[in-house]
């Protein structure tokens, strides 16, 4: 018997993205070296080495996010437990916005996501670090 996918993935990326506070790549950019702000890169590491990340972000996976928040987990990462604001990112804005959500749950906050991803950061020159 098949399977009854109730949701498909763009209905949950589109709540996700209703739900989660957004930030334009250009004000972004003004942020990258900001003492107050956190850049997460969610792609998986082979984009990340293929097109650099944005300078000083944390490298954190989509699939290894959750443990690397939560303060109990041996592969916590400290850069999660700061008062700062949180600024998701991926390659166009969906894995971001569904990462980001799933942050704010655990009780990770400020989180935004910044719309449209590494895509529209190197399209407005954002710069990279490989």
């Amino acid at each position: 018997m098949a399977q009854n996918i109730t949701k498909s993935s763009k209905d949950i990326v589109k709540d996700a993205l209703a739900a989660v506070p957004a930030i334009s790549v250009d004000d972004a950019m003004s942020l990258v070296e900001s003492d107050t702000h956190v850049f997460v890169d969610l792609r998986d590491g082979l984009e990340q080495a293929k097109s650099g990340i944005i300078p000083g972000a944390v490298a954190s996976s989509r699939g290894m996010m959750e443990f690397h928040i939560d303060p109990e987990s041996p592969v916590h990462k400290p850069e999660f437990n700061q008062d700062k604001t949180y600024v998701f990112y991926c390659a166009s804005g969906g894995r971001s916005a569904l990462a980001a959500k799933v942050a704010i749950e655990m009780g990770l906050s400020p989180v935004v996501n910044m719309a449209g991803g590494v895509a529209a950061w190197k399209k407005a020159g954002g710069p990279l670090k490989t």
